[in-house]
């Protein structure tokens, strides 16, 4: 029978902290350590004295699906890491360690002040500000040294002495470690203010007793509680929901919890410790540059990772399954899901950990080939997770030439075809079982069979985060392309040594003299890979000025021949004779052209040119981009 997997109700906030004092309620294993600075506990501590709320908690009851390892919360005795806990504190962690500490743990605190320091701080409350309605509640919260005295002039001179209970009382300083059983400190003050010309300060300590001290007493949290029922997914997705402020919560982080209760450390594999690199840093230095902080890989998350990993576990599944005789609706899916990851167990993980890291290495070096050599021009990181799965799947056969070409034509259809930019997921799992199939002599693979590249989208690229249009720049490197100026192709060498990039053919300053209109000269059609040195040459001016300052030289640049420079040129897919010219609207319309050749010749199927337009707009679309329809249409 459906029903709800959790409650809610308030608890006293003195028994939770009881509770993380003896170990019934702990952490999670993902959550990080106990972080807050000084300003925001006494924040939490002003907004409790004055029984404000301050969020509710979230608690998850042990012994079900969700097996994670637990760690008492930081500060709590040792003998509670002995104690099997009830329930794990899924959200609210900052709050219940930062009261735990202050109030009932009675040591010093171990803190950061705004200037980030670390420092160890006692909290009081000022009774006299906390009952005066014009302060600041926050002002009367406290936070002294270790010693328990404030010093000015570099230590030289005491202001407060809070270090004996005489000095507390006397200064009416009151100690935030016994909010919670104030009869010892109140016996001691009113020994300390006895008699009658006294009675207004004990009068005093019984408003603040009734004002301040009753609600830390009589405070109550709302917690809501998931029953051990609660599935993996759905522990993840509340904790998305509800942890606003704290650490976001990913299928990492739920599986590394999950894989310690195992006794495997999951974060070390992949962030390593100081005897050895992880794969996170391994994949950051494959095929990195000399001089670059990270190669092609690097942005290849741990969640990227699992995924790949899911896609070869679901698969065994399947196969299992077929096996066992089953068809049709009874066999599982092979995913890479949010679900997938949290159902992976961990001798699946350890057996496929290596060929999977093994295949993304691989993918770096795939990408190479292509000419993608940056994090910023890989159209889109998503396709990296198939890429490596299927080359993980066939070995060594990915470097065989008919397979490599089929790989190859593959990648730009999902690019073109700009597949891989959202809702991913059933893409990637289709693709690793198709892709494979079709390797070895079976139907084309959906992502190819089904993308056709409309030639008026040449029109509409303009952005660098658009994935087709660096999947142009990628393909002009990769058949040749040739700098403007010293002839060189853009292997991997030259791309990083003359810090090459992709430039306008037709300058701006140029384009803007003309009053033709961003939406126009921004296309990629007029648009192609050129180095630093040879993009400052081209500077503002028409073509024909570049093309002569080209040809005749100067004390740092050779002169170049005409007929090599013309090479030059068609190796960008350039007519020269159009761009010696200088016109403009029969250079977009010819290298339009030019550039659709090249896409389908990637993607092995023509493209669409017709006159039915696409469905929708453009977001952003305006005047001039319809003008820029009109002048490249054609």
């Amino acid at each position: 029978m459906a029903g709800s997997t959790f409650k809610t109700n308030p608890i006293d906030l003195i028994e939770l902290l009881e509770d993380c004092h003896r170990g019934k309620l702990q952490l999670p294993d993902f959550q990080r350590s106990w972080v807050w600075d000084e300003d925001r506990i006494k924040s939490l501590i002003a907004s409790i004295s004055r029984a404000f709320p301050v969020g509710a908690l979230m608690t998850l009851d042990t012994g079900g699906e969700v097996n994670f390892k637990p760690r008492p919360v930081e500060g709590a005795p040792t003998e509670a890491k002995n104690v099997a806990p009830q329930s794990l504190l899924l959200d609210g962690q900052q709050r219940m360690t930062s009261l735990y500490q202050v109030t009932l743990r009675g040591k010093v605190v171990e803190t950061v002040t705004p200037k980030n320091k670390k420092v160890k701080r006692w909290f009081y409350i000022d009774i006299r500000k906390a009952l005066d309605p014009t302060v600041d509640r926050e002002e009367a919260i406290v936070g002294v040294p270790e010693d328990r005295i404030i010093r000015t002039d570099f230590g030289r001179e005491v202001v407060l002495d809070l270090s004996t209970p005489d000095g507390e009382y006397v200064a009416l300083m009151y100690p935030l470690t016994q909010v919670f059983d104030w009869d010892r400190w109140q016996d001691g003050f009113d020994q300390q203010w006895l008699g009658d010309e006294h009675e207004a300060m004990r009068e005093t300590f019984r408003a603040f007793k009734r004002q301040v001290l009753e609600n830390f007493k009589s405070y109550r949290v709302p917690v809501i509680s998931l029953d051990r029922s609660t599935s993996k997914e759905a522990v993840c997705v509340v904790f998305e929901k509800v942890n606003t402020g704290g650490k976001a919560l990913d299928a990492f982080e739920l599986v590394t919890a999950m894989y310690a209760a195992e006794g495997h450390e999951l974060r070390k594999d992949w962030y390593g410790d100081d005897e050895h690199k992880g794969r996170h840093r391994r994949f950051a230095d494959t095929l990195r540059p000399a001089d670059s902080e990270a190669g092609i890989i690097a942005g290849v998350s741990n969640t990227d990772f699992l995924q790949a990993i899911s896609l070869f576990y679901t698969r065994e599944r399947r196969r299992e399954a077929e096996r066992a005789g089953k068809t049709g609706k009874e066999l599982p899916a092979v995913i890479g899901n949010r679900q997938a990851l949290l159902n992976l167990p961990l001798a699946a993980y350890k057996q496929y950990e290596k060929p999977v890291e093994h295949g993304f290495v691989q993918a770096a070096k795939f990408l190479h080939m292509l000419h993608i050599y940056r994090i910023f021009d890989l159209p889109y990181r998503s396709q990296i997770v198939p890429l490596a799965a299927i080359i993980a799947d066939i070995g060594e056969a990915w470097e065989h030439e008919a397979n490599r070409a089929k790989l190859v034509r593959w990648y730009w259809n999902g690019v073109f075809g700009e597949l891989y930019g959202s809702a991913v997921e059933s893409r990637i799992a289709r693709d690793f079982m198709e892709v494979p199939r079709w390797l070895q002599g079976g139907p084309e693979p959906s992502t190819v069979s089904e993308v056709i590249f409309r030639a008026d989208r040449l029109k509409t690229m303009r952005m660098r985060l658009s994935a087709a249009y660096k999947g142009v720049n990628a393909l002009l490197m990769k058949e040749g392309a040739q700098d403007f100026r010293s002839g060189q192709k853009f292997d991997h060498t030259v791309f990083f040594g003359e810090n090459v990039d992709i430039h306008h053919i037709f300058p701006q300053d140029w384009c803007k003299k003309q009053d033709i209109k961003p939406a126009v000269y921004d296309s990629i059609i007029n648009k192609t890979p050129l180095s630093y040195r040879t993009n400052r040459i081209i500077g503002g001016v028409a073509p024909s000025e570049y093309l002569a300052k080209l040809e005749k030289g100067d004390k740092q640049t050779p002169a170049i021949d005409q007929t090599r420079l013309d090479g030059y040129l068609r190796s960008h897919l350039i007519d020269p004779a159009i761009l010696r010219s200088d016109d403009f609207e029969a250079f977009m319309a010819d290298r339009q052209k030019r550039l659709l050749g090249l896409i389908e010749q990637a993607t092995g199927k023509a493209a669409y040119t017709g006159e039915v337009p696409e469905e929708g707009e453009d977001v952003g679309a305006d005047e001039d981009a319809v003008e820029a329809e009109k002048i490249i249409a054609s």
